[in-house]
């Protein structure tokens, strides 16, 4: 099959990348390939479920233009600077354009690079699927992501703390430049490369820029707008991303990088579920300033590039301090509409706080709480529901009372005003009891049946699924995950 392949990254400057061919594996099996993915990008899902295309998806062949790279960058890791990092087990087959708009092809454990660091460069089979699990959620819940085109078994194992069965991811992007990307260039003094990958990047995600006076810091104020977006939407879902050093941020404003991520179920502000965040850095609640920490460090690198150097510092600061608006702003208007409400009132955040308060004091469940607020919106006698959420169940009332005389200022007839809630409170998120027990069914079991009904489930997140009802409620005590890892 012809992939319609045109690699601009591949033509920037040899220090972007190195140019590197995938490991075959032994005995390629294709678990999931995501047909309607496929279809968008003008693939033909029938030839990439044949012999030929599982091959490419596996990396044992190359489509005829593909010009597989592995990309250098660095990154701050909890804070500490690595000043080489890069694709250590994922390779960049090329770039499809589709109505003008590029998606990065990339295999996820496709052998070693040079920037393996000693690694294998494989990736067990486990956070193969849990990746592509995660990722097709946060597209079906509307958020900015990579997505999971397919899943392959290798045939092979890999050494992890055990021996694990391998497995590629195929990522589809809109391209994996990151804040790390600039920090590689930027710490060695390699002004022109910083200023190559800046070009570039404008072409590609901001091409507005092109003719500004300023293109540089236009670029910066535009990221820092897309991540506050980004970080809002998570937070609007009790997304946790776990890893937010500055090589896991795309200067695309995508969701990357899917490692010791979880969905909270009890609400937490401090929750953290990453085994390797042993401080809290990357606690729920402190995303929205580490992605503001991130951004300055992209500011540092854009910084010299701007044309006005002696307004350079006070450029960047006024960029950065447009995060805090940007976030606020859409997080905000996200509760708002969470809560049902159709205009803007002064105590709407604290009406917001007061909930959040109630459901931490008694452990109630973040998504079934909203969930079953928008039945409350419709009648009153849903309350029974949602208050046996809470530990105790008169910590909802005293909320419900401001709550419904709020509503009562606005009017509106309750249906409508339910179903516009169901439309922004998802019944179904990847809570992490199900997705462990998908992959360990697949991985221990050989059974793909418990991950593809998972799948099935959250493709529709907002709809009501009768038969899945069990996919709504939190784990019991014995199923609980507290901890995840990146699987690595």
């Amino acid at each position: 099959m012809h992939l319609p392949f045109d690699n601009s990254y591949a033509r920037l400057s040899q220090a972007f990348h190195a140019h590197v061919l995938p490991t075959p594996v032994a005995a390629p099996r294709l678990l999931k390939l995501n047909r309607a993915l496929a279809l968008e990008l003008g693939l033909d899902p029938e030839w990439l479920a044949s012999p030929e295309g599982v091959e490419m998806l596996a990396g044992n062949r190359m489509p005829a233009q593909a010009e597989p790279i592995a990309a250098v960058y660095a990154g701050h890791q909890f804070g500490h600077f690595s000043p080489e990092l890069g694709d250590g087990r994922a390779i960049l087959l090329g770039e499809i354009v589709i109505d003008g708009k590029r998606r990065d092809l990339q295999l996820k454990g496709s052998g070693p690079t040079p920037f393996s660091r000693r690694g294998d460069g494989r990736a067990a089979l486990g956070p193969v699927l849990r990746e592509y699990i995660l990722s097709e959620a946060m597209f079906a819940l509307g958020i900015p992501t990579t997505r999971a085109l397919a899943a392959v078994a290798t045939g092979e194992t890999v050494a992890r703390e055990t021996a694990q069965p391998g497995g590629v991811l195929t990522r589809i992007a809109s391209s994996h430049v990151r804040i790390g990307t600039f920090q590689y260039f930027a710490a060695r003094g390699e002004m022109d490369n910083v200023r190559e990958l800046a070009d570039h990047v404008i072409a590609r995600h901001y091409p507005h820029l092109g003719d500004a006076a300023e293109p540089y810091a236009g670029l910066l104020e535009a990221v820092v707008t897309r991540q506050a977006l980004l970080v809002a939407q998570w937070l609007l879902v009790g997304f946790i991303h776990g890893v937010m050093n500055t090589d896991n941020m795309s200067i695309s404003g995508e969701t990357i990088d899917y490692g010791p991520c979880a969905f909270m179920e009890a609400y937490d502000p401090g929750a953290v579920f990453s085994a390797i965040d042993r401080q809290g850095r990357y606690a729920y609640s402190s995303q929205p300033s580490i992605a503001q920490w991130n951004l300055a460090r992209l500011a540092e690198c854009l910084m010299p590039l701007f044309t006005a150097q002696d307004e350079a510092v006070t450029r960047a600061n006024e960029a950065l301090a447009t995060f805090k608006s940007v976030f606020q702003t859409a997080y905000l208007g996200g509760l708002r509409a969470k809560l049902g409400l159709l205009s803007a009132e002064p105590g709407d955040g604290a009406l917001a706080l007061d909930l959040f308060e109630r459901m931490a004091a008694n452990k109630a469940d973040f998504t079934l709480v909203f969930r079953r607020l928008s039945d409350c919106a419709e009648t009153p006698a849903a309350d029974a529901q949602i208050r046996s959420l809470f530990e105790d169940p008169t910590a909802f009332d005293g909320f419900a009372e401001t709550w419904r005389a709020r509503l009562a200022l606005e009017g509106g007839a309750p249906a409508e005003r339910a179903a516009a809630m169901r439309r922004v409170n998802p019944a179904y998120i990847p809570r992490n009891h199900r997705v462990e027990a998908a992959i360990e069914a697949a991985v221990v079991r050989n059974d793909l049946s418990v991950f593809e009904d998972l799948v099935a489930v959250l493709a529709h997140p907002y709809d009501e699924q009768p038969a899945h009802i069990a996919y709504q409620q939190p784990a019991q005590p014995q199923e609980r995950v507290t901890r995840t890892f990146c699987g690595t």
